[in-house]
């Protein structure tokens, strides 16, 4: 990357996951046994603000730009430097700043400062990505991945001014949250990671038919998407039916997306082994989220999801450490933007060894709970999930700490 040091910027990532999964493993052990000088609220909100700015939307600018480093002029890579070492020291006085106070004044002035940094980031990179030559279906995937970022914050904005006037109706309230997430998760990181994958196509295949409509299916059905987080309210037919049209289209989607796949497994070398079993599990866990967003369309399945606590948090965790973060930890190996060693590669298999059993846990506990019925040592086994995970993340970290 010209003149920005992609290396140190990896490792200020890779350590930001470390943090959140040591919120994780701190919240598990509050969970199960007792940690009484600080606050399970505090510290689930520091571990989900801090995964969202700190680890997912850093990794994803400085991999972007990255990407841009190869058409633009190293005047214009360089400030972007600024704007990274802004977001995370802003995220982590966000970090520290909830876990003491919970919502309070420094760390909702930090939480709106990161959404400032990322409309920042938007220009900067649409005002460079001109450079990108029009050909590139990454640039499609990025730009689109900006837009939805920016839109992710009139959630944001909503719930402040609520919170502001003190009038908070309940189903506007839930309504606000879920538009933040949707077009977070769905929008800015589905979109960013897309544009990433595309990226490792050969550059005699980037233009196929497929790919364009792929990305048209994707970003003409986002919107209407957000429908199927909100299917609790009283919705009118039409926009009922809207809902159910997008859950299809992004089926129809991801399935030709998938095909594309099998043509970059075939012609990538560096998607070799462990890597392509990685690629085919996230692949898996995409497919899951995708026919469970597609059942939610049924009112007595969207009345199970949205009824018991331990299914959003397993949907949640399938889409932000399964999906998302797995395949950024994918990316960074296949691209050999991390120290790859058999250390570095065992450290990362006890990850996605973590990861697999966190949601297992959880899955079983939301469908047992359907029924009422309690999991014998539940919460200590997801503190110990934690541990491997934590343990996972460190060590990448501490044997990726002499090169990338």
């Amino acid at each position: 990357m010209k003149k920005l040091n992609l290396t140190h910027w990896i490792k200020i990532s890779l350590f930001s996951l470390f943090v959140v999964a040591l919120l994780g493993v701190l919240m598990r052990y509050k969970i199960a046994f007792e940690l009484p000088f600080i606050a399970q609220k505090n510290i689930q909100h520091a571990h989900s603000h801090f995964a969202f700015a700190g680890w997912v939307t850093q990794l994803l600018m400085v991999l972007m730009v990255n990407y841009l480093s190869k058409y633009t002029s190293e005047v214009k890579i360089l400030k972007y430097n600024t704007l990274f070492w802004i977001n995370i020291i802003g995220a982590y006085v966000m970090l520290v700043s909830f876990i003491i106070q919970g919502y309070g004044f420094v760390s909702i002035l930090f939480s709106t400062l990161s959404i400032f940094v990322f409309v920042w980031f938007a220009i900067l990179f649409y005002k460079d990505a001109k450079e990108i030559p029009s050909s590139s279906w990454s640039k499609k995937w990025f730009l689109a991945a900006l837009y939805f970022g920016v839109l992710s914050s009139i959630g944001t904005f909503a719930l402040a001014y609520m919170m502001a006037t003190k009038n908070v109706p309940q189903d506007l309230y839930l309504s606000s949250i879920y538009f933040y997430l949707h077009f977070q998760y769905n929008g800015w990181f589905w979109f960013a990671c897309t544009g990433l994958f595309v990226s490792l196509i050969p550059a005699d295949l980037k233009n196929t038919k497929e790919n364009k409509t792929v990305f048209q299916l994707f970003a003409w059905s986002c919107i209407p998407a957000y429908l199927l987080s909100v299917l609790w309210l009283k919705l009118p037919a039409w926009v009922y039916a809207l809902a159910v049209i997008s859950a299809v289209i992004q089926l129809i989607a991801w399935f030709k997306l998938v095909k594309l796949s099998f043509t970059i497994f075939k012609l990538n070398p560096r998607i070799a082994g462990f890597l392509k079993i990685l690629f085919i599990g996230i692949a898996f866990c995409v497919t899951l989220k995708l026919v469970l967003q597609f059942g939610s369309v049924f009112p007595a399945i969207s009345k199970l999801a949205f009824g018991f606590r331990s299914i959003v948090i397993a949907y949640l965790h399938l889409v932000l450490l399964a999906i998302i973060s797995g395949f950024l930890l994918a990316y960074l190996y296949t691209n050999d933007l991390v120290y790859r060693t058999s250390k570095t590669v065992f450290f990362l298999v006890l990850f996605i060894v973590g990861i697999f059993l966190n949601e297992l846990i959880l899955a079983l506990q939301g469908i047992f709970s359907i029924k009422y019925v309690l999991i014998p040592y539940a919460n200590e086994l997801l503190f110990i999930v934690s541990i491997i995970l934590f343990t996972g993340i460190f060590g990448m970290v501490y044997f990726n700490r002499k090169k990338v």
